[in-house]
């Protein structure tokens, strides 16, 4: 099978989550990285391509231009502010699309991405992380074959503590970008709270339908929200609660999903991400363990391998394959969904999704 050529926007050298991709990339050798742009610096952008050993350009212009009948896949790992232009363009060249989430900066951007990517022949996938995870995708599997009856509450919970102090103010580059609302739109909710809805409708196969948000900024002079709490009404009567946070003091990365029906519950936590829990109506625990990674039965399915599953999955649509993607549609829906708990948070009542 011949790899897939791509080439990257962003992500240059010393920079957490370009590595991530080109790692995720290269685990199932199913694409090759030949070019990028890798910083809106130019300087860096050919010293980081020069270190990678590939083509660097000084724009993502130069790079679409010089590169149109070379390459067939363009990753976008940029800032919020910057997706929706270089992902427009790049569909419009004749690129597929990977795109770190959330999809645009604004509702506004992604109306517009989502209509110019559905109406292309092209792919767009986002990558939200979460759902790679083998027994993430279990759980979904098991919940829509009915394992736990009709759901009818679902708890989703994600907390950071790296923003708990404003390092923005000490030029930290990350968090000086998350923290822009120019540069990310919304704070914690677009950067953390995204992946957390994104796993309740993922898991249940239910879209949420309102929402009512309590959403703060703790962080003294800081421009965005880092913490909210929102209640949710999904499809089919279900109903369910979302914390996302990044400013918990001494969390690192915590995640975790439950989901209730009305004969049994399933439970995943990513400090134990190879294992799914399955509790009986009368507390019974059964505990399920991961059998579907690369390697044998007990070797742990990591975050690595969760975002090369998205990758796999993205190189299959390419080349024909009917399965199933997080693409420009579900990236609507996260930004419809940030969109009404703001809108709840000002009108201090439910808000439609």
């Amino acid at each position: 099978m011949s790899k897939i050529k791509a080439a990257m926007v962003g992500g240059g050298i010393g920079g957490f989550i370009g590595e991530i991709h080109r790692m995720a990339m290269r685990l199932d050798a199913r694409y090759e990285l030949v070019a990028g742009a890798f910083s809106s610096d130019p300087k860096r952008s050919i010293e980081s391509a020069e270190q990678l050993g590939i083509k660097g350009y000084e724009t993502w212009q130069e790079l679409f231009e010089k590169e149109k009948d070379n390459i067939k896949c363009i990753v976008i790992v940029t800032p919020n502010e910057s997706h929706a232009e270089i992902a427009t363009k790049a569909l419009e060249s004749g690129f597929h699309v990977m795109l770190d989430k959330p999809m645009t900066r604004t509702l506004d951007e992604a109306i517009a991405l989502e209509k110019i990517a559905s109406s292309s022949e092209m792919h767009v996938g986002l990558t939200y992380t979460y759902t790679g995870y083998p027994m993430i995708r279990e759980m979904r599997q098991r919940i829509l074959a009915g394992d736990i009856g009709e759901v009818r509450t679902v708890s989703v919970d994600y907390r950071q503590g790296w923003l708990a102090q404003p390092i923005e103010q000490e030029g930290q580059k990350q968090a000086a970008w998350r923290t822009d609302p120019k540069r990310s739109g919304a704070g914690a909710l677009g950067d953390i709270g995204s992946h957390a809805e994104q796993l309740a409708r993922f898991t249940t196969g239910l879209g949420i339908t309102a929402v009512r948000g309590d959403v703060h900024t703790v962080v003294e002079g800081r421009k965005v929200d880092d913490h909210a709490c929102v209640q949710l009404k999904m499809e089919k009567s279900a109903i369910g609660d979302l914390v996302c946070s990044q400013v918990c003091t001494g969390e690192r990365n915590h995640v975790s999903i439950r989901v209730w029906g009305d004969k049994g519950s399933f439970s995943w936590d990513h400090d134990s991400c190879d294992q799914l829990k399955f509790s009986s109506p009368d507390g019974t625990e059964t505990i399920l363990h991961c059998e579907s990674n690369r390697a044998p039965s007990g070797h742990p399915a990591g975050f690595i391998e969760a975002f090369a599953n998205l990758y796999v999955d993205f190189a299959d649509r390419i080349l024909g394959a009917d399965v199933q993607l997080i693409d420009e549609t579900e990236g609507l829906l996260s930004m419809r969904f940030i969109d009404a708990v703001m809108r709840s948070q000002v009108s201090k009542t439910w808000s439609a999704v």
